[in-house]
């Protein structure tokens, strides 16, 4: 592969990968809120993404304090409901994650067009010492 002209510098840093969302159990939330936009239970959520109460507690409380999502605690049945949105910050900053993705996906499938897949292969696994 031919390297990039210097006119592209950075042009593979992927500035917009936001360290908050790229986290893999906060990319889970984030793609469960995104896709129930009116919002998720907690043990709902839990669920889908495979997570503990606690570990999906504290995700939720990074996502929050970056007004990512919001957590609204009421009750249902006289039992204790925490309730997950994704806000209109969130959405958009989430929809902004997702287009820096796509063009990390984009420049490695043309990188698989120059080189045939098995050499590609062996070049992205790690190496046997």
């Amino acid at each position: 592969m031919k390297p990039e002209p210097r006119g592209n510098e950075g042009r593979f840093a992927y500035e917009g990968l936001d360290r908050v969302i790229h986290e893999r159990a906060r990319l889970s939330v984030l793609t469960c809120l995104i896709a129930n936009p009116k919002g998720l239970i907690f043990n709902d959520l839990k669920q889908l993404c495979s997570l503990t109460d606690g570990n999906l507690s504290r995700h939720l409380s990074v996502l929050e304090a970056e007004n990512i999502v919001e957590i609204t605690k009421g009750l249902e049945r006289n039992r204790p409901q925490t309730f997950c949105r994704i806000t209109k910050a969130g959405r958009v900053r989430f929809l902004e994650y997702l287009s820096t993705l796509e063009q990390v996906v984009k420049d490695a499938a043309e990188v698989s067009k120059e080189e045939p897949a098995p050499r590609l292969m062996r070049s992205l696994s790690p190496s046997k010492a």
